[in-house]
């Protein structure tokens, strides 16, 4: 019995970077023999086993062969008699398929370490178009080292390509593409991952509402690059920048979907395209089982990014019903989410993206003075029902309207 270290801890060695999980691979054991030593078994579609100190995965050494359509369309066999380079063989970049002995030694039968140096993403063989997962995989490796100078291989691209004009990427679970996606969202350059969708022809497929946006122009007044597509792009960068939290990141990836649905004859003016993008992010984020509090702040920054714009313009009452409408007064950590989401729209423009924006200081202004009138104070002067929802939001608005003064 022989083990390894392989995959991405590997990779993240030659690259310099920490991390902290480890895979380990056995090569030349059987189930029994790793039951007997204390290990305990946890995969049930191929075998994966607990070390019984350090609770670490170690997965015997296994081949794959397609049966069906789908990324789950496969047999496996790990038996004692699968050789480290088999196993090495059925992964996805020969950047993940480098593995490491236990006296340091690499072994590398698919040129991984070459194509570390050269940056490149690249498949290890053929079998690559057998998954279709490997293409949301590719996609968000690709945002997760763009920084690094990583791009796909040419050859590696044209299977993505063949891979989603087969169908085979028609198969994905939702549940897999929305798990790939949303890693895909907390990676250092997420607008990559998009990108590389759109490149492959994949983003047509699982994300129309985004794919439908590129060639769709703006007024150039305001949007400099014009293009709706590459807006959204300079957004989810901006939003990536200012905030580590995906749902932010989300948000900025849905606020203009309504711009995918104008009317050629309106171009490049968007009239209502705010109304007419939450139906759109409710439907994708039924479509992928999207967690609700991703849905919900989607929908709002969907529907009223503009009434941030507006800040400056904005009435006390408009005001008031605005965060009424956002739930700000229940739900203040949202309400922040909320203007992260918005600032990434306002600098996600050619020239604007280091640009400081009034908004965020309005709105938290505004909130401020209109939250710090108490409800409980009403009860004891005697108002009851719908008399103390009057009274509160009459002394709000005259709070905003003093806070806008100052």
């Amino acid at each position: 019995m022989e083990i390894y270290l392989v995959g991405g801890y590997v990779r993240d060695q030659l690259l310099g970077l920490n991390t902290k999980d480890r895979d380990w691979l056995v090569v030349g054991a059987t189930a029994d023999e790793l039951l007997k030593k204390g290990y305990r078994q946890v995969g049930k579609d191929f075998p994966v086993f607990l070390h019984p100190e350090t609770n670490e995965e170690y997965a015997l050494a296994r081949t794959e062969r397609k049966t069906s359509a789908g990324y789950s369309g496969f047999s496996f066999n790990a038996n004692a008699g699968v050789t480290l380079e088999e196993d090495l063989a059925r992964r996805d970049l020969t950047i993940n398929a480098i593995a490491r002995s236990d006296n340091g030694d690499l072994i590398d039968p698919y040129n991984g370490q070459a194509d570390i140096k050269a940056k490149f993403l690249r498949h290890v063989s053929p079998a690559f178009i057998e998954d279709p997962v490997r293409i949301l995989r590719i996609a968000r490796f690709a945002a997760r080292f763009a920084e690094l100078g990583f791009v796909i291989a040419d050859e590696t691209l044209a299977l993505m390509q063949d891979m989603v004009r087969s169908g085979e990427v028609d198969s994905l679970v939702s549940e897999r593409v929305w798990q790939e996606t949303m890693r895909a969202l907390a990676e250092k350059t997420p607008a990559r991952y998009f990108e590389v969708l759109r490149e492959c022809g994949a983003l047509e497929k699982l994300f129309p509402e985004i794919n439908r946006l590129w060639g769709v122009p703006q007024p150039e007044k305001h949007h400099p690059e014009i293009d709706t597509g590459v807006h959204t792009m300079m957004v989810l960068t901006q939003a990536a920048k200012l905030s580590g939290d995906t749902k932010v990141r989300f948000a900025a990836l849905v606020h203009d979907l309504g711009k995918g649905t104008t009317p050629k004859s309106q171009w490049p003016k968007h009239i209502d395209h705010e109304s007419r993008g939450v139906p759109l992010v409710e439907a994708l984020c039924d479509r992928y089982r999207i967690p609700n509090d991703y849905r919900e702040l989607g929908m709002i920054v969907a529907k009223y990014h503009l009434h941030y714009h507006r800040a400056a313009e904005l009435r006390a009452d408009t005001f008031l019903k605005t965060l009424v409408s956002l739930d700000a007064f229940r739900r203040p950590e949202r309400f922040e989410l909320f203007l992260l989401a918005c600032e990434a729209d306002s600098r996600g423009r050619p020239g604007f993206e280091n640009k400081d924006f009034e908004q965020p200081d309005i709105y938290r202004k505004v909130f401020k003075a209109a939250n710090a009138i108490d409800a409980k104070e009403l009860v004891t002067k005697g108002l009851q029902g719908k008399d103390i929802k009057k009274e509160l939001s009459k002394l709000r608005i005259q709070a905003i309207k003093e806070a806008r003064r100052k």
